[in-house]
């Protein structure tokens, strides 16, 4: 299992004797920071058996819409983010929502960064489809889908290994933050706070020691530790 670790967003690799997934699939314009990190491992995109997405807000599955288009990847997520994955509603931050935000300099930055990559690209994946648990057997590692809703309706988090890969449900950075360690993105990210902070119980009763966010640096210790410690915040 690999964490591929960018300024602006991560993406894992998790891999095995019949080829690899990915658990997201970063910005649009990351394509080739994708598939450079395959071929770190010494595979290709043929190896590629599935992505699975902890939700699709377009950090997370932008380079997914291509290898699905161009390549037929199968892209799997929760069943109640496979609307989202397919652009019949869409759950996240408005351009004006980041604007209200831009007085402040890290935000102003993050917002040309991510311009950059492909941002406000809207582009749907319409073969997404609902990952359940015996697809999930003959995948790589077999990850364990834990519903984690509340960044997203549908967001979930996936165990493989005793590693949790947590995407936005727990993070433990943020480009627009200077807080470093594990806590919740900014309240204009997340569908439903609410739901975030009862989305952190339940990856405070999982038996994991590993953390892999969707942003920032892995994080090592007892993932309750880490959920008390975001709630806190």
């Amino acid at each position: 299992m690999y964490l591929a670790q960018t300024r602006l967003v991560n993406w894992t690799l998790v891999t095995g004797a019949d080829g690899l997934i990915l658990i997201d699939a970063g910005y649009p314009a990351q394509r080739q920071e994708v598939l450079s990190s395959i071929r770190a491992l010494g595979y290709d995109v043929g190896d590629l058996r599935a992505i699975l997405l902890t939700h699709a807000h377009i950090d997370h599955f932008g380079t997914a819409i291509w290898l699905a288009g161009q390549h037929g990847t199968p892209v799997y997520c929760h069943a109640d983010e496979v609307g989202h994955a397919r652009r019949d509603h869409l759950e996240q931050a408005t351009p004006l929502d980041v604007i209200r935000q831009a007085w402040r300099p890290r935000w102003l930055l993050w917002s040309l960064e991510i311009a950059r990559k492909g941002a406000f690209v809207h582009d749907g994946i319409p073969t997404a489809a609902a990952l359940t648990a015996d697809i999930a057997a003959t995948l790589p590692g077999a990850p364990q889908i834990v519903a984690t809703p509340g960044h997203t309706g549908g967001h979930c988090s996936y165990l493989v290994d005793g590693i949790l890969v947590s995407g936005d449900a727990l993070v433990t950075g943020h480009p627009t933050s200077n807080r470093l360690g594990p806590q919740l993105l900014h309240p204009v990210f997340n569908h439903d706070e609410l739901a975030c902070a009862r989305s952190l119980d339940t990856i405070a009763a999982l038996e994991a020691d590993v953390l892999i966010p969707g942003h920032g640096d892995l994080w090592r210790g007892p993932v309750r530790a880490m959920a008390e410690q975001a709630l806190a915040r």
